[in-house]
């Protein structure tokens, strides 16, 4: 990979992280208005609640998301971003613009979920 495709990726993972942190911030500041909590009606309150669960788990997933956007940042600082952590190989570079974070080949990506679904089905 040459230093323009890396400086590439780590713009599009600076922005991609700005993005889920803004998103954050704006879930932080609903979630302290507190909307719906107040609401009289019981049904209406319960399905605040519920909405309120799916974001938190939505940021949570955005949360584990930022953090594996930072160790593909510092793999580009290490040299070690767009080779693939079992095999060493170039991920190809579609693969790259598809999963910025991606850290496996597809071939290993793929070997991978067969040996998930083998243990799953165990």
């Amino acid at each position: 990979m040459n230093p323009r495709q890396r400086e590439y990726f780590r713009q599009k993972l600076l922005a991609w992280r700005a993005e889920l942190l803004q998103e954050s911030s704006e879930t932080l500041a609903s979630l302290q208005d507190g909307g719906g909590l107040q609401e009289p009606d019981l049904t209406d309150r319960a399905s605040a609640e519920t909405d309120r669960a799916l974001e938190l788990r939505t940021r949570d997933r955005a949360r584990k998301l930022i953090s594996k956007i930072d160790a593909a940042l510092r793999r580009i600082e290490d040299g070690s971003y767009g080779y693939c952590e079992e095999t060493d190989e170039p991920i190809s570079l579609k693969r790259l613009e598809a999963r910025p974070i991606a850290t496996l080949s597809i071939e290993a990506q793929e070997r991978h979920e067969r040996m998930e679904r083998t243990r799953r089905d165990d």
